[in-house]
């Protein structure tokens, strides 16, 4: 595992105190050394019109968006719950990346699912509601371990480092994760 990956990381929530933004901000930190993780913002996406792809209209957010994806080795998603499913930014993210028909971004590149939530079940539903998404744009998903931070609110310190058995989770899962990008890896 000598090849360093280049990893975004598309955070659900678009908060600037989120806690998943919190959390991406660790997973970059605590990444082992074969991964760079940088975080590809998707606030800014015009919400997806077919119309302007067809009429080669497309916003220059959207092709900054699909080149900065086309360009990474894999995608890991750090999303909230929003009625037991994935915030709108980011399915609309998804929805951009997989389009024009045919031109996917995601397709091949190994992906990881981290939900987070101060709740108790730590976002389950917009996990595996996430994973159907995923399953049908051709991403090979990391099954285990699953990534379930429930309780957010309590396993940050003062200043958002995660602390703890969740620092420890958290750094197994990226090797984990290291280690299906270098099974399921193709070219950027």
């Amino acid at each position: 595992m000598s090849n360093v990956r280049n990893i975004a990381i598309l955070v659900g929530s678009l908060r600037k105190e989120s806690f998943n933004r919190k959390v991406a901000q660790n997973l970059i930190e605590l990444a082992p050394k074969n991964l760079k993780l940088s975080i590809v913002e998707i606030g800014d996406l015009p919400l997806y019109n077919q119309d302007l792809d067809d009429n080669n209209q497309a916003p220059a957010q959207w092709a900054r968006f699909r080149d900065e994806l086309r360009n990474v080795h894999g995608v890991l998603f750090v999303t909230p719950e929003y009625n037991r499913s994935v915030p709108a930014p980011l399915k609309n993210a998804i929805d951009v990346g997989s389009r024009p028909y045919g031109k996917s971004v995601w397709d091949k590149k190994p992906g990881g699912v981290i939900s987070v939530s101060p709740s108790p079940i730590g976002g389950f539903g917009a996990n595996h509601h996430l994973r159907q998404s995923l399953v049908f744009l051709n991403v090979p998903v990391l099954q285990q371990p699953e990534a379930y931070i429930g309780g957010v609110d309590k396993l940050l310190d003062a200043s958002g480092k995660l602390v703890d058995k969740t620092r420890e989770f958290v750094s197994k899962y990226l090797e984990t994760y290291a280690q299906w990008v270098e099974k399921h890896a193709v070219p950027a």
